[in-house]
């Protein structure tokens, strides 16, 4: 069978086995042929209206719900209300108990904020990128308030606040995303 395939690939070519391209016609090639697919869902991705939406309802949220628990700590523990709870780092403490009822308000609004992103951005591959913006958004908008902010205790309360609602996002996202869909009974 060996000597076979050798004396196959070592035989000269006929003058009858090539073909004739006198006339002009090229035989054609068998790659798959190229769709424009691609092109078309990456363009359908890219909806520059739908992300800023995305990003300002999910910001919006964000303070009303930070601002709604903010309310609840005002008629449970007697904190004061005012904006500097959310836009300084003067109230966050990670050494006292008072402090940590701030904390605990800027945790929570995390955890919410992940929910919301199952909510409105739907696609766990980008819950990343609406968290860190969103996180970013608030620097700025803390900076513009009050100064940008230079103690630990804030940083180490938002960071672990970014990291929880980009974890939990990203899950609340896959199980929405990897649920069944309903069918209709007939």
């Amino acid at each position: 069978m060996a000597s076979q395939r050798s004396n196959i690939a070592n035989a000269p070519f006929s003058s009858n086995s090539q073909p004739n391209f006198s006339n002009g016609n090229r035989p054609t090639t068998l790659s798959p042929p190229v769709s424009p697919a691609p092109h078309a869902a990456a363009a359908a991705q890219f909806n520059p209206r739908l992300i800023l939406s995305q990003i300002i309802s999910l910001q919006s949220f964000h303070y009303v719900v930070l601002g709604l628990i903010f309310q609840i700590n005002h008629v449970m523990f007697a904190t004061s209300i005012t904006m500097d709870r959310i836009f300084t780092a003067k109230y966050l403490d990670i050494w006292s108990a008072m402090g940590w009822i701030d904390n605990a308000a800027v945790l929570m609004s995390s955890f919410i904020g992940s929910l919301l992103l199952a909510l409105i951005v739907e696609k766990s591959k980008k819950c990343l990128d609406f968290s860190v913006t969103l996180f970013l958004i608030h620097i700025i908008l803390c900076s513009i308030y009050g100064g940008f902010p230079s103690t630990w205790d804030w940083w180490i309360i938002h960071i672990m606040g970014m990291i929880m609602m980009v974890v939990l996002g990203e899950y609340f996202c896959s199980k929405r995303e990897l649920s069944d869909i309903p069918l209709l009974v007939l």
